[in-house]
């Protein structure tokens, strides 16, 4: 369990009640009207057999209170389990709560009988595991959401080695997806004045330029910069998904002068004269709502947003990494040619490709870049690519030496990409690729890729 997940979980079960939302507190109410219906265990019972008789138990109540109570209950207890018997916890509610077999099979041969509605709505019922609607109940207790969202972060670091969790995982994605539809997100400005608490979760999730400190969350609060996020109520003080926004004159080419430390007092001359917003880093922060998606609905909406606040910004770029070209590289090299003399060479340069002699590679390696952009081998595209594209951004330009702090170097020898959301394109492009995978690019790129032939 991570230090981010424990304090999510413990901030859910104690946090006062003004920082807990109206449905927790008249929730917590209804719960404690039934605690009389909790079933009792006695001491000699195990702590797993404890949390296995309650999930039993919430999944047969009927009553409103007497659920709540149980739910409250079972959560408790499963915050006391220790480990292994947490991960045994999560193989019983794995593999003991799937569809009844002979009414599944009842259902199925009625739909293939006689398809109507009726029978495709007893098929879907019938279909659907119980461990579902004990998600569900379990999701009721206060602090619940949280609790799931974390059940999941350690549920994803082990069911590729356990297969037999997958159903698990399964339903709770499928729950998370409806629980975290975009109609409940709320996207916030954050800034300076932004409690604390939140503010330090920033730095702690950051994912891509890592936050030096207070001093260096500062800068990227300062006017000429923006962050936003998106919230959920059942988890208030927990951003889902944050973006961070440079306010610039042009399109930026590299990440460094975003980052540095500058003249504050014309912070705000600065945001008033700039004609381009920098997306320079998005950050997932909840590794529990993995394969849920925020990203999209959160760039289009800022877009929005920004130019509602400050209508002079006509362009609305990314200045992102490219976390994949080494590692293709690397492929590309062991089949030999072109490609393996380049990177010996690149290996030979090291970090030192600012030098002459590092500046020599820098055709041969663009072009390379736009290559694995552009024409990735089937199921490997970058996974950056990957997201802007199919929310219909524009691959517009490849920059030499766009960060060249350690970590861009070592993912992708410094080079850094912008993806253009171009407010009367975006859907043409979004639709281009997801439909035949066509992805949308500038001059540009086209000429690097025809100085390759």
């Amino acid at each position: 369990m991570s230090e981010a997940t424990t304090t999510l979980e413990a901030g859910a079960a104690t946090a006062p009640p003004s920082a807990r939302s109206w449905f927790e507190r008249l929730w917590t109410s209804i719960a404690d009207h039934g605690r009389a219906f909790v079933p009792t265990f006695g001491a000699s019972v195990p702590p797993l057999e404890r949390a296995k008789g309650l999930a039993t138990s919430l999944l047969a109540e009927r009553g409103e209170a007497s659920g709540a109570a149980v739910a409250r209950e079972l959560m408790t207890a499963l915050r006391e389990l220790s480990p292994a018997d947490r991960e045994a916890f999560h193989l019983f509610l794995a593999t003991g709560f799937d569809p009844e077999p002979k009414r599944l099979r009842a259902a199925a041969e009625a739909y293939l009988a006689d398809p109507s509605p009726a029978n495709v709505s007893k098929l879907s019922a019938a279909s659907e595991p119980p461990r579902q609607e004990l998600l569900r109940r379990m999701n009721m207790s206060p602090g619940g959401t949280a609790a799931l969202v974390e059940l999941r972060e350690g549920l994803l670091k082990r069911v590729a080695k356990e297969p037999a969790l997958g159903p698990l995982d399964a339903d709770l994605k499928h729950l998370f997806t409806s629980w975290f539809n975009r109609g409940f997100l709320q996207l916030r400005r954050i800034d300076w004045q932004t409690p604390a608490a939140i503010l330090e979760k920033l730095i702690r999730y950051e994912a891509v330029h890592e936050i030096q400190g207070w001093e260096d969350l500062r800068r990227r609060l300062e006017a000429d910069r923006r962050c936003y996020g998106f919230f959920h109520p059942a988890l208030p003080n927990e951003p889902l998904i944050f973006v961070e926004v440079a306010l610039v004159a042009g399109l930026a080419a590299a990440v460094q002068p975003l980052l540095s430390r500058i003249d504050e007092d014309g912070a705000a001359a600065r945001a008033a004269e700039a004609d381009t917003a920098i997306f320079y880093s998005i950050s997932n922060c909840q590794e529990g709502l993995r394969g849920i998606s925020f990203g999209n609905f959160l760039i289009k909406q800022v877009v929005e947003d920004l130019k509602a606040e400050l209508p002079q910004l006509k362009t609305f770029s990314t200045l992102s990494p490219v976390p994949g070209l080494r590692r293709w590289l690397d492929g590309q090299a062991a089949e030999g040619g072109e490609m393996a003399e380049m990177k010996e060479e690149l290996d030979r340069v090291g970090t030192a490709l600012d030098t002459l002699h590092g500046d020599a590679l820098r055709p041969a390696l663009m072009r390379a870049c736009a290559l694995y952009l552009t024409e990735p081998p089937p199921g490997r595209m970058d996974p950056v690519a990957r997201f802007h594209l199919g929310n219909g951004a524009r691959l517009e330009r490849i920059n030499w030496l766009g960060n060249t702090a350690s970590k861009g170097i070592k993912e992708s020898y410094g080079l850094m990409v912008n993806y253009l959301y171009d407010r009367d394109d975006i859907e043409k492009n979004h639709e281009a690729f997801v439909r035949g995978g066509t992805v949308a690019r500038s001059s540009r790129v086209n000429a690097l890729l025809k100085a390759r032939a």
